[in-house]
């Protein structure tokens, strides 16, 4: 996305496009890889629970990352403010953050 919008290629006109695009790629991604750890983790705690909200909380946290990745660079520009520089350390601490925050407040949610 940063290198897009640094070669013009990337603007108003197919951010929409883009999203749409970056959000089915994330939920198939998610939904592959939750699947794994999913099951992974249910043969290794012997708790389907403990798998599920792992699986949730990918799903969700790669959504989150999705949306970020693709509105991060395009507010930073509107802020006149180099996508390049400030964009990775900002889309890594949304992440972060999320993920954190999902994964915890689903075990907080179905676990306790």
């Amino acid at each position: 996305m940063i290198r897009g919008l640094a070669l013009g290629q990337v603007g108003n006109s197919n951010a929409r496009w883009l999203m749409h695009k970056e959000l089915a790629v994330a939920l198939l991604n998610g939904i592959g890889w939750a699947l794994v750890v999913a099951v992974i983790s249910w043969l290794w705690f012997q708790d389907i629970d403990i798998g599920l909200v792992i699986a949730a909380a990918l799903i969700i946290n790669l959504a989150c990352a999705a949306i970020a990745g693709i509105s991060i660079p395009f507010i930073l520009k509107k802020m006149k403010i180099d996508p390049a520089h400030a964009g990775t350390v900002l889309l890594t601490t949304v992440t972060d953050v999320i993920g954190f925050l999902v994964f915890l407040g689903l075990g907080t949610i179905f676990l306790v």
